[in-house]
């Protein structure tokens, strides 16, 4: 008897150690080697970047010449003047303009340079001496009476960041408060043309708000624009449909070091931009062009134009080495039974330009060269092809695609031709301006939408590499958000850049698929074969020593009794 009350004894031992075991070693070694790893993430600051409140602080530079203020009044000249603006946009996406305003007089050097014969000369000049700061405007305001400017013109705008104001005729008996109040308001006109303008701002915002009510120009030029990204692929191609009858001949290479490279050297802090070209031979256009008896040409409608594209695009390729967008310009020579080819617009009438433009895709050039040669000539005929007409057309074109849209300034001003570089430098801090702000909404609406997406689905894997990530979106969005305030426009820029690059890498990273769909019954159905048959033993053996205790506790209870 006392040998099985010993065995009974031990049994019960053992059950209770096996069940100490599993319980205190075994299913929490279990739960840590099968949990999600999930590394830390700032979700406070991600939080805070749901509510974006942007300030846009732009320094500007205004400079009295001879003649536009009395002795007196230049005593009295305020160092600066700050005028601020605020526009809620929705509820959680507000902005605020700051207008920093210092003022001077000209300096001797500054005279001279002002007392240049023509405007474009006095620009230079005034480059010359000094080299404003990106993002900055310097407003020389000269005399009503000079004749540096046309009577008519009441602003000029030059290549670089300084404009030419006349002043507006004013009484001697002013006073200093009552000129600037005056000129306050053409200033601002001034650096909305030359810096940015509330709907810019607005329409770089499309990723996060709704778009307000906006004009049939405006929301044309924001879809003709291709969307902002880390790089660019731009292909030039040529398309002979009938190398029997024409033998091209293009220097494509000296036409885009003379006209297109300069352009993409001063967009390079904004993009990385890689250039190719081709020559595609049979390439026709999907739409047959219709015979015009009056004007003895084939002509092609706008409405048939949308139909030429998916054709040719088919014989284009890509590059699948590169995620950039592509954008294409064609140059398309008709054979010489559709020639000539003219491109007409909705209300019938000719294009002067004989082209194009896809928004976001690129654009195509009909070049006739029928005129070239006579019905003769031996085939296939020599052509070579005119670059400085067409690059003139591709040129314009790709400044729309990048969103370097037309200014329509007021009235009385004018603006300087940017030159042979293809953009002033104005106007590239005008794309500055929104391109930063685009991808600072694009960056923290796609990290925001990230965190919600983690903090929604708890069994998703977030490893290092995308918490790095995610932080280091989130450092340079508000590095980004910090350098707008101070007006640091190249620096923002740069740390939007950064911040976008991070977010969509952290964003589209493939790990964070692997148990994206992996459902807690499937769970079940995996543990319950390998816990259960070893878990009913245990649990069997525990429910038999409770059972024994509470026996052996009632037996004492009736020896007492």
């Amino acid at each position: 008897m006392a040998a099985l009350q010993l065995e009974k004894q031990r049994g019960r031992y053992a059950a209770l150690a096996i069940a100490a075991v599993v319980t205190l070693v075994g299913i929490p070694l279990w739960w840590k080697t099968t949990q999600t790893y999930r590394a830390w993430l700032p979700f406070s600051e991600i939080s805070e970047l749901d509510s974006l409140q942007l300030q846009l602080s732009v320094d500007i530079e205004v400079v009295f010449s001879r003649g536009t203020l009395t002795p007196e009044q230049q005593k009295k000249l305020p160092l600066s003047h700050v005028n601020e603006k605020e526009h809620q946009i929705d509820a959680k996406t507000g902005l605020q303009y700051k207008y920093e305003a210092r003022y001077r007089t000209a300096t001797i050097m500054e005279e001279d340079a002002l007392n240049q014969p023509t405007a474009a000369e006095a620009d230079l000049s005034l480059h010359m001496l000094t080299e404003s700061s990106c993002g900055s405007v310097v407003v020389y305001v000269i005399p009503e009476s000079s004749t540096l400017l046309p009577k008519d013109v009441k602003v000029y705008v030059g290549q670089r960041r300084t404009a030419l104001l006349r002043s507006a005729p004013f009484k001697t008996s002013w006073s200093l408060k009552e000129v600037l109040s005056n000129l306050d308001p053409r200033v601002e006109q001034v650096v909305s043309t030359m810096s940015f303008s509330h709907q810019d701002i607005v329409a770089a915002l499309s990723d996060r708000v709704r778009m307000p009510k906006v004009t049939k120009e405006s929301m044309a030029d924001s879809m003709r624009a291709i969307k902002s990204s880390p790089g660019y692929e731009i292909t030039f191609s040529l398309l002979n449909p009938d190398p029997k009858s024409h033998s091209l001949h293009w220097d494509i290479e000296g036409a885009l070091h003379s006209y297109i490279q300069p352009l993409l050297d001063k967009l390079a802090p904004i993009a990385n931009f890689s250039v190719d070209s081709q020559i595609l031979y049979y390439a026709v256009l999907g739409v047959n062009p219709r015979f015009d008896n009056s004007v003895s040409a084939y002509t092609l409608s706008a409405d048939s134009l949308s139909h030429v594209i998916n054709p040719v695009e088919a014989r284009l390729g890509s590059n699948a080495a590169s995620s950039n967008p592509v954008l294409n310009f064609l140059l398309y020579v008709p054979d010489a039974h559709h020639s000539p080819l003219f491109i007409r617009d909705h209300s019938k009438k000719e294009v002067p330009s004989n082209a194009f433009h896809s928004p976001r895709w690129g654009g195509i050039m009909v070049y006739n060269v029928n005129e070239m040669y006579g019905p003769e000539s031996e085939r296939p005929v020599d052509i070579t092809i005119d670059m400085a007409k067409v690059m003139g057309v591709f040129l314009a074109q790709l400044r729309l695609m990048l969103g370097l849209q037309h200014t329509r300034p007021p009235t009385g001003f004018v603006l300087q031709s940017p030159g042979s570089a293809g953009l002033a430098d104005w106007e590239l801090d005008r794309l500055l301006w929104s391109r930063s702000v685009e991808n600072i909404a694009t960056a923290s609406t796609t990290i925001t939408s990230l965190a919600q997406l983690l903090d929604q689905i708890g069994n998703i894997v977030i490893n290092d590499n995308i918490a790095e990530q995610v932080s280091s979106a989130v450092t340079s969005l508000q590095s980004a958000v910090a350098e707008l305030e101070t007006g640091n426009l190249a620096f923002a820029l740069q740390y939007s850049r950064e911040a976008i690059l991070a977010s969509e890498r952290a964003f589209f990273d493939p790990s964070l698929l692997h148990l994206l769909y992996f459902p807690d019954d499937q769970k079940f159905a995996i543990y319950i074969p390998l816990f259960l048959p070893m878990c009913v033993p245990i649990v069997l053996s525990l429910l038999k020593i409770v059972s024994e205790a509470k026996q052996r506790r009632a037996d004492k209870q009736a020896k007492r009794d």
